[in-house]
């Protein structure tokens, strides 16, 4: 057997790592900030969830009333906020002013808020309120009763809106070329995945700690103020890197140079939402598009409400659901590398996009099914799940956790890519609008959609367990019409790109034949030239 030369191996080493070594010098610290961004949200996730699902007179009914009338109305405020201070601010000063803002609320919550939560929050009048109101409003009275937990539940929420969104991506769209972005920024999701294979058991550490508690200590307490410390802990080394990258390695050529990153950036067209359904509808191609990503948008929030439901009744002390989340973060980081290494690319390049397109809502349809078989039937399968050593409560709870792994693992790996390739056939006009279209349909659709009709149903029938039928048929309906705006993608994508490829073979024949005939007239001409008697 021949050893590999070292052409192979450098081939496969550039496969798996192309990075230069003197490139680590940037990579390496946008690793970091990416990484420890990643580490606050995915503690921050799970910790807003266990504090609002937990809290007394709350649970998962809370959570559609507070995206709709908590999270959307103070995100728009923020990004009037930001886009204001972007204005006046250096862009290293924003940076640090949105950073340390998210470090104070924090520190306040742990210090002042969360200690003082008996005498902040309105019990008796939330009492009196939720006897007036239908049942239907109990989500909306819980975030009355918890208020302090459901600001805490917005910053959170925001953190990845502008941690994430606005602030990393923003630094490294500024600061990265576009030579650099190609072999970058997958390793940034790496690295954002990683962190959560930190996150998770530091979750899960800290959560555990009631059982080496005295008795009377507020374990839950306990355990906040760990996980907040290491937020804050993190959010210090967020601004240390950021300081660190713009002092040492933005002033280095090599890696940045202000003209020629401006020169490559393209604005974006904005579109007004009104604006943005009219391009949808004007192609068949860019509404099946847009289907896709609102489906997995609405798909994905009617799910997690419900599941989430399923795990406060399994456990319903915080300490135990937060435990319980630091394991389920873990894997799903653990999955999602796995996805993404060996999974994505190599069932798009042996099967096609097809194939890519429809693994994510197959996994949605075949775990929901499951999902929500053990919640609806649950009393009918007490006898055959006991069997197993189990309850159907647990069952589901797992059939929950799976779904919502594979589901994310498999946006990452396998949705997020065949949608981005989705746009390369079209011509740049479509292209540029179409994307634009879709960011604004399919980023307040997609998020809100759910728990708009979560919200509903619930104030409609009085409660999340008397939903979960009608949910369950939403989002088997959902799922179909994603799998068939998928096949239907797939036939004109396939057409599409046919076109391009035959339109690009004719262009390169034609301008073959030019060059054949130009070759040839120059040989005539030269013969012609070194014939005797001809004139030079």
């Amino acid at each position: 057997m021949s050893q590999p030369t070292q052409a192979q191996f450098g081939k496969w080493r550039s496969f798996f790592w192309p990075v230069h070594s003197f490139e680590l010098k940037k990579l390496l610290p946008m690793l970091l900030l990416f990484f420890f961004i990643n580490f606050n949200y995915t503690i921050l996730r799970d910790t807003k969830d266990a504090l609002i699902v937990t809290a007394p007179g709350s649970g998962a009914e809370a959570i559609p009333f507070l995206k709709v009338w908590g999270v959307l109305p103070f995100a728009v405020l923020f990004m009037i906020v930001y886009s204001k201070l972007s204005n006046v601010l250096s862009k290293p000063k924003l940076f640090y002013t949105m950073i340390s803002s998210f470090i104070a609320f924090f520190a306040i919550f742990a210090w002042i808020l969360y200690p003082n939560h008996d005498a902040l929050h309105p019990t008796a009048w939330a009492d009196n309120l939720q006897a007036t109101l239908p049942a239907g409003f109990s989500g909306m009275v819980a975030i009355l009763r918890n208020w302090s937990y459901a600001l805490f539940y917005i910053m959170a929420e925001l953190w990845g809106s502008v941690a994430i969104s606005l602030l990393f991506w923003g630094f490294a769209n500024d600061t990265t070329r576009v030579s650099e972005s190609k072999r970058f920024y997958a390793m940034f999701g790496l690295g954002a995945n990683l962190a959560m294979l930190v996150s998770g058991p530091t979750i899960v550490y800290f959560s555990d700690i009631r059982s080496k508690l005295p008795v009377g200590v507020d374990a839950w307490g306990v355990s906040l103020n760990y996980m907040l410390g290491a937020v804050i802990v993190s959010a210090l080394l967020i601004m240390g890197i950021y300081h660190w990258i713009n002092k040492n390695v933005l002033t280095d050529a090599r890696f940045f140079d202000p003209a020629e990153v401006k020169k490559a950036k393209k604005e974006k067209p904005k579109l007004s939402l009104k604006e943005s359904f009219s391009y949808l509808f004007k192609s068949k191609y860019v509404l099946c598009l847009a289907v896709l990503v609102i489906a997995y948008g609405v798909s994905i929030q009617l799910v997690e409400v419900t599941w989430k439901g399923q795990l406060k009744l399994q456990y319903p002390n915080p300490n135990e659901y937060s435990a319980f989340m630091g394991y389920f973060s873990t894997a799903t980081g653990f999955v999602t590398i796995l996805m993404m290494l060996f999974v994505g690319g190599n069932v798009i390049r042996k099967f096609g996009w097809g194939v890519g397109a429809l693994i994510t809502p197959v996994v949605l349809l075949i775990t929901g099914v499951g999902f929500f078989s053990f919640v609806i039937f649950r009393d009918s399968l007490t006898g055959f799940v006991a069997m197993l050593g189990s309850t159907p409560l647990m069952l589901a709870v797992i059939f929950g956790m799976a779904q919502n792994i594979m589901s994310k693992s498999a946006k990452y790996s396998l949705f997020d890519p065949t949608k981005e390739m989705a746009y390369i056939p079209l011509d740049q006009e479509i292209k540029v609008k179409g994307k634009a279209a879709i960011d604004v349909v399919g980023a307040r659709f997609g998020k809100s959609g759910g728990a708009f009709i979560n919200q509903g149903l619930i104030v409609a029938l009085g409660s999340l367990a008397l939903i979960t039928p009608y949910v369950a048929a939403i989002l088997f309906l959902i799922i179909f019409a994603w799998i068939w705006a998928a096949k239907s993608l797939n036939k004109q994508f396939v057409k599409l790109t046919a076109e391009k490829e035959q339109h690009g073979n004719s262009t390169k024949e034609t301008g073959a034949k030019e060059a054949s005939v130009g070759s040839g007239n120059e040989e005539a001409a030269m013969k012609t030239a070194l014939q005797p008697g001809s004139s030079s």
